[in-house]
């Protein structure tokens, strides 16, 4: 079968060397095994790089058969450069992976394997989060729990690493929405799955494209762009102020009536003030978010642009 592997590239120009030297070993191993035939290739996709990178992906490409590039027009995100590269290439199969050899592509041929077997989808999984400060391990846990809790169908532990059949992806290109979170796209297309699992190593080269400021921003859009459990929170929470304040209402009424300690300008009267206002102001802001998504998806603009493939 042919196989395709797209990488998402963003100022990657560190390890690029190094990551397809890695994939075309294990190429020839995976050719002599007869597992893929020799039109299959390792697509590298330029996110908008604004160092070596591209040039790099061009001389790779040059000296070896089996490498091939796709540079987008300017940076579109790791999501849209991935779509591109899913979107672009030919193959029976298609394995999408990070540039930063963190990932183990040993157990490509174990995807390969769980294909053949009808799986038109194969999730890479990490076993453990040892590589990661206890910060990043708690957090990411916590993102994959919240998401869970709020009904959005992703697998535990797992990224962007994975294997999807050609009619998968065909499928995949019937989702039209710009906001994307390809975590939660890809089981919503069905077909049957499986997961292999894997140790994550330390990155080769370079630093980490996703801060502490990215990250928080990917895990929003991927609750809002799934989930409507904020809407109905808002909701939810509203009814409790609700049943709240008829039971302050309730106290006051009393005291008033019925005590002498009731006091003029009491602090009664104003802490819900400022605590139905800070509700009013964060509900407002969580409905804005999802406004603000309807107004990207009705633009209909292009998810990306190629300016050049090699």
């Amino acid at each position: 079968m042919q196989l395709s592997i797209v990488l998402p590239s963003y100022n990657e120009e560190e390890v690029l060397y190094e990551t397809s030297s890695r994939l075309l070993k294990l190429f020839e191993k995976l050719i002599e095994k007869k597992k893929i035939d020799d039109a299959s290739r390792i697509c590298f996709v330029d996110d908008g790089s604004r160092d070596k990178t591209w040039s790099i992906i061009e001389e790779l490409s040059a000296k070896h058969l089996h490498v091939s590039g796709i540079k987008l027009s300017r940076n579109r995100g790791h999501q849209n450069a991935l779509l591109a590269g899913l979107f672009t290439v030919e193959g029976d199969v298609v394995i999408s992976i990070d540039a930063d050899l963190q990932d183990d592509i040993e157990i490509i041929e174990e995807m390969i394997d769980s294909y053949n077997e009808g799986n038109d989808i194969v999730y890479a999984v990490r076993k453990k989060r040892t590589t990661d400060t206890a910060f990043k391990r708690a957090s990411a846990e916590g993102f994959y729990k919240l998401m869970h809790l709020m009904g959005v169908d992703i697998v535990f532990n797992h990224a962007d690493y994975r294997l999807m059949s050609r009619r998968a992806i065909e499928e995949l290109k019937n989702f039209k929405e710009v906001n994307l979170f390809l975590r939660a796209m890809i089981p919503f297309v069905g077909f049957s799955s499986s997961n292999v699992y894997y140790d994550r190593a330390e990155r080769f080269a370079g630093e980490s494209k996703y801060p502490l400021k990215k990250m928080l921003s990917f895990a929003w859009d991927g609750i809002t762009s799934f989930s409507v459990m904020p809407l109905r929170f808002i909701t939810a929470t509203g009814f409790i102020i609700f049943i709240a304040t008829l039971m302050m209402s309730a106290w006051v009424l009393w005291i008033k009536l019925f005590s002498e300690e009731a006091v003029p300008g009491w602090a009664s009267t104003v802490l819900p003030i400022y605590f139905i206002g800070g509700i009013q102001v964060l509900s407002i802001g969580i409905v804005g978010e999802y406004i603000g998504k309807i107004y990207m998806e009705t633009k209909e603009r292009p998810r990306f642009i190629i300016e050049k493939i090699i």
